[in-house]
């Protein structure tokens, strides 16, 4: 059986994109908006969501449960400050946020309370998502 880590990254998340259009659709905003405060400009390519949308996914199922914060320390860079020293920027929240709703109405991620407690701990991957990663991931291999 094939595993999702055994295909590689950016293989699983190309083909992953391709699926995932079938399903999701771009907001309108997306096209006109950078991805963090350390990006100079948009992204270049006209299906970046996507894109970003399959990577949050394939992070989630590597990494467990998974906030929307340390996604955003993932998704972050350098941020250039003109003379200053550069310094580290964390990536937009709110496309991560959306990307992960979305997710959700597919049935892909669901969240995890915290046991013991009513707060959040993040997102983890469904049986479904992992169904949905593994059958590209056999596609691939």
């Amino acid at each position: 059986m094939v595993s999702v880590k055994d295909a590689g990254a950016s293989e699983l998340v190309k083909k992953t994109a391709e699926e995932l259009k079938k399903s999701m659709k771009m907001p309108s905003w997306a096209a006109y908006i950078k991805t963090g405060i350390s990006r100079e400009r948009p992204p270049e390519q006209k299906d970046w969501w996507f894109l970003r949308a399959a990577s949050v996914l394939r992070r989630i199922y590597v990494d467990g449960p998974v906030g929307v914060s340390r996604l955003r320390s993932y998704y972050g860079g350098r941020q250039r400050r003109g003379h200053k020293m550069a310094h580290f920027a964390k990536g937009s929240g709110k496309i991560i946020r959306i990307i992960l709703q979305d997710l959700e109405k597919l049935g892909y991620v669901k969240k995890v309370p915290r046991t013991g407690k009513s707060v959040i701990v993040g997102r983890t991957i469904t049986p479904e998502g992992q169904k949905f990663l593994s059958g590209v991931a056999k596609q691939i291999k």
